[in-house]
């Protein structure tokens, strides 16, 4: 699909099936030892081809005075923005590729203002090669709804990012870059920066360095909440720069994914300054590992808010849930059955709704003290797949992939219970203290586990989520939820008697 092609040009999925590589060395002439196969049959053949890989993408547009390229015809891209290497005179031409590029400096700067982002990057790049250098690939890259694919694709399909809107420029030093279009989709964009303008050509020699800077604006209606830098050739020093309006009351982290797609927090801090009515996030790393992926995150906090009787300014929990991307009740995505993983195919978009519940978990966590535990399952935000992740009262995170309750014991109690989707209210809900579940792990394998007490009220509370059931469904009739001003029980355990 185009939707998974788009999420392996930027580097968030790979193919790992051998038949399907083969199957796309067939399909589109491919030598084999391209991909470091044995010949393919059709390489015998003396079939059309010669060895060389055909190209399919979109033809570059010749660029016009200033660096500008005519609008191509209506479709566009989805925020990443990440460098490639640098191509030699020689590589453009077929030879063999004559060196190697290296990033000095990678700076990056987001500034969000009044619905708009603008995107200002800067790179210090040096030719470490035999060639000149005539060309630079830069990309750009959106995704309003990170770990719903589907929607984004529908999104984009429908109101395509468009280059007049990007207001690309691009400059070298003093000089202005004259671009042309490489790829040209819906949900990704990338251009040749040239080294040359309508006064002439500057080629980077071999040994040279200079300053690459371009700059690209987005509306916040097709550009989501997280900024990621990919590093695909050396890089000695890399910076990321957020700059937000303090008004929106903005919170932002960081989560790296490494060449093997195992995903953890940054290993540094992100540091925050207020000045005057600004807010902004800086973040940095020395000599980045090739292929790793820094993906920072945000939420702008700011919403309707309540007065409490002191009279400051107090948000609702359920405005606050909200704030951090948790669906609220009233919207039908919470009702609807959630879709399984067939996996291990689809392990990669298992991951990557895991790392959405995870980094959503970091947000929720930071608003209110979790005595008993808690859990997020994917339709909470927007996802309908059938994942959720628990965290135990001792702080253990439990993921769990195709729950299902295959026995339960016929022992219950009954306990207050509380909803990130309608966080004002606590429940009283009775449970079986015992479950067995049956679930899937990434590779495929199924596995039945026994869960007792407060943990089994965890993982049920959640595997009805997956099921489009709310907690209120379980509640005895004639009862119904208080208001959490007259919960006594915020930030305790539950309480079991042998």
């Amino acid at each position: 699909s185009q939707s998974r092609v788009s999420r392996i040009m930027q580097g968030e999925d790979h193919i790992a099936r051998l038949s399907l590589i083969e199957r796309i060395a067939d399909a589109l002439r491919i030598p084999g030892a391209y991909f470091h196969l044995a010949a393919r049959p059709w390489e015998a053949t003396g079939e059309p081809g010669d060895g060389v890989p055909r190209s399919r993408g979109a033809g570059a547009r010749p660029a016009g005075p200033g660096g500008e390229v005519s609008p191509p015809p209506a479709a566009s891209a989805s925020p990443i923005a990440a460098a490639a290497p640098v191509e030699s005179s020689r590589t453009a031409r077929g030879g063999p590729d004559s060196g190697g590029l290296v990033v000095e400096e990678d700076r990056a700067e987001l500034r969000y203002e009044d619905g708009m982002y603008v995107a200002h990057q800067r790179r210090r790049v040096l030719n470490t090669g035999i060639e000149p250098v005539t060309r630079y690939l830069m990309r750009i890259s959106v995704d309003r709804f990170p770990g719903d694919q589907e929607r984004s694709a529908r999104l984009y399909r429908s109101n395509p990012l468009r280059w007049e809107e990007l207001q690309l420029s691009a400059h070298c030093g003093d000089e202005q870059m004259s671009w042309q279009v490489k790829t040209d989709w819906d949900a990704l964009k990338e251009v040749w920066l040239l080294f040359e303008n309508n006064q002439g050509r500057f080629p980077l020699y071999p040994g040279e360095s200079a300053w690459i800077e371009y700059s690209y604006r987005v509306g916040e209606e097709k550009w989501g909440p997280w900024f990621q830098r990919a590093v695909r050739v050396p890089t000695s020093f890399l910076l990321v720069v957020l700059d937000f309006p303090a008004e929106v009351d903005p919170v932002v982290w960081g989560m790296e994914t490494s060449m093997t797609a195992d995903v953890f927090p940054f290993r540094t801090a992100i540091a925050r300054a207020d000045a005057a009515d600004r807010r902004v996030f800086t973040w940095s790393t020395s000599k980045p590992p090739l292929h790793a992926r820094y993906r920072l995150e945000w939420n702008f906090r700011a919403g309707t808010t309540s007065r409490n009787p002191a009279g400051r300014t107090v948000p609702r929990p359920s405005e606050q849930m909200a704030a951090t991307g948790i669906v609220q009740v009233g919207d039908p995505m919470l009702h609807q059955p959630a879709r399984s993983f067939g996996l291990p195919a689809e392990a990669e978009d298992a991951r990557r709704v895991v790392a959405e519940l995870s980094s959503t978990m970091e947000r929720v966590s930071a608003l209110h003290t979790f005595g008993k535990g808690m859990g997020i399952a994917a339709p909470q935000i927007e996802i309908n797949r059938a994942a959720a992740i628990v965290r135990s009262a001792d702080g253990d995170i439990l993921t769990l992939l195709n729950p299902r309750v295959i026995e339960s014991a016929p022992e219950s109690d009954e306990q207050y219970e509380g909803c990130l989707s309608f966080f004002d209210v606590r429940g009283i809900v009775p449970r079986s203290l015992e479950l067995h579940v049956e679930h899937t792990d990434i590779s495929g394998r199924r596995h039945i586990t026994v869960y007792r007490q407060g943990l089994a009220r965890l993982v049920a509370h959640e595997i009805d989520h997956l099921h489009g059931h709310l907690y209120t469904d379980r509640m005895r009739p004639g009862t119904a939820p208080i208001p959490v001003e007259q919960y006594r029980g915020t930030g305790s355990a539950w309480t079991y008697h042998p």
